[in-house]
């Protein structure tokens, strides 16, 4: 894998685009130019491409939401059992008004996501995506008050 689409750089640089527009358009270009067909580097494109329409004019808004759907089930089609990738669709999808019928995948990949952190370290995430999505279903109401409070429990 080009080093510019390995694990590391593109966690830190989706962590920064999810906070800061020019990061955000950083991370677009770094991810727009990836042609493979690997699971996560897609899943970060998808991400990028929904980054961008949260950025975006309300013109152009609807089209990178659909672009990211798109990217995403390819995601999906080449590792469906990867929860870093769901973990991804979900972040995106979660934030994204229902209306927009962009949105399919939710409560499965909310689910998906519980069971992968709650079979740690068997589950296929590593500490740091653990963390991470730990911190986002709690952080972001994701999951009841008696959910929260047992994966508070469960440790990396």
């Amino acid at each position: 894998m080009h080093s510019s689409y390995d694990l590391a750089t593109l966690r830190r640089h989706y962590e920064q685009a999810a906070a800061d527009k020019a990061a955000a358009e950083k991370f677009y270009q770094l991810t727009s130019s990836y042609q493979g067909n690997e699971a996560l580097p897609l899943a970060y494109k998808a991400a990028a491409e929904a980054i961008r329409a949260r950025d975006a004019s309300m013109f152009n808004k609807l089209t990178y939401a659909q672009a990211a759907a798109r990217i995403f089930e390819q995601a999906a089609a080449a590792d469906s059992n990867n929860a870093e990738v769901r973990f991804l669709r979900f972040s995106v999808e979660s934030n994204i008004p229902a209306f927009l019928g962009l949105s399919p995948h939710v409560e499965e990949d909310r689910q998906y996501l519980l069971d992968a952190l709650r079979q740690h370290p068997q589950s296929g995430l590593d500490a740091e995506a653990f963390h991470t999505v730990r911190g986002f279903l709690i952080g972001r109401g994701h999951v009841s008050a008696e959910q929260a409070q047992e994966l508070e429990q469960l440790t990396a």
